[in-house]
């Protein structure tokens, strides 16, 4: 089955295993801490494996799932950043009739179609449940939920919305902290202003977030590797870099098939405009499956992160700049 976020809440308690599975990390470890609350699982009646370690522990994983809890209570397993090479095998443990543990499979990105979900959206005791990075709108949804509704804010100006909409989304589990720091902040006066909200982000941050991205797709190779330097002074994680990559030409995807701008700082509209003009959907579809294949590699490869980032980053932006010059003539 497909499931969307109701189904989820609804239907976690009735289903064998559920996969979580898209590019936005954070909302798919929300929903892992959720199945967690809402099944009241205990901390010993949870076995957790990565995947790079399923084929060596793969006796470790049935008997946990396969054998009552010792402490009572319900169990689970969960099988992080997994694949649709790893297919095979969870369909061996779902289908297992000893099955005795709920089974939360989690991934990023998955193409529609492969071993894993076909795997989990064919079954009526399965789901597969989707975390996508929040666009435009339900970015703006989320942000007055969790002010206007949660910490009682009374008014967000526009100004700071557009601010935080342009800077925002690529990753929940952010979104929310960031939230919550500027409700603390504004407590007292009810209002969040765009004063506010730059003083919350961090001092540089997001300033030099805004220059990679959009001197990347713009086609200045010098300022996006100025930027990617401070990034990574600043300790930011190269797969944080390639998530906020991709939420970023997903919105220049929608911007250059559909012509919906997205919400502009009005910082950066400048060159996001001067982006749609130089990418085309074919190309801007293959930046996509390269930062899909550039994520599997930092976590399956061992290459240092930070090599990996810049080399994208460089190749990209030159292209970028290659194209630019070849829209212009």
């Amino acid at each position: 089955m497909k499931w969307r976020d109701s189904d989820f809440k609804s239907g976690i308690e009735k289903i064998r295993a559920v996969l979580i599975y898209g590019p936005d990390a954070g909302q798919v470890d929300e929903y892992c801490d959720l199945a967690i609350e809402k099944l009241g699982i205990e901390k010993d009646n949870l076995f957790a494996l990565d995947s790079d370690d399923l084929r060596e522990k793969q006796d470790a994983l049935f008997a946990e799932a396969c054998m009552p809890s010792m402490f009572g209570g319900r169990k689970m397993v969960m099988i992080s950043n997994a694949g649709d090479s790893c297919a095979k095998i969870i369909a061996e443990l779902v289908s297992h009739s000893g099955l005795c543990a709920t089974v939360i499979v989690t991934s990023g990105d998955l193409r529609a179609g492969g071993g894993l979900r076909s795997l989990f959206e064919g079954a009526d005791d399965m789901a597969a449940l989707a975390c996508y990075t929040d666009d435009a709108r339900t970015l703006a949804t989320l942000i007055r939920n969790e002010l206007s509704a949660s910490a009682g804010i009374q008014q967000i100006t526009p100004d700071a919305m557009a601010y935080m909409t342009s800077h925002l989304g690529g990753d929940r589990g952010i979104t929310r902290g960031f939230l919550k720091k500027i409700a603390l902040y504004v407590d007292d006066k009810r209002i969040v202003e765009l004063t506010d909200v730059e003083k919350c982000l961090p001092d540089t941050g997001a300033a030099d977030m805004d220059d990679f991205i959009y001197s990347l797709t713009a086609g200045h190779i010098p300022q996006t590797m100025m930027a990617l330097d401070r990034l990574l002074y600043d300790n930011k994680e190269p797969n944080m870099l390639i998530r906020v990559l991709d939420s970023h030409f997903k919105k220049l995807q929608t911007a250059v098939v559909n012509g919906q701008l997205p919400r502009l700082f009005w910082k950066v509209e400048e060159k996001f405009k001067t982006a749609i003009k130089i990418w085309s959907e074919s190309e801007i579809t293959s930046v996509l499956i390269r930062l899909n294949e550039l994520e599997r590699q930092l976590r399956t490869t061992g290459m240092p992160g930070e090599v990996l980032v810049r080399d994208f980053a460089l190749k990209l932006s030159a292209r970028a700049a290659r194209l630019a010059i070849k829209r212009r003539n």
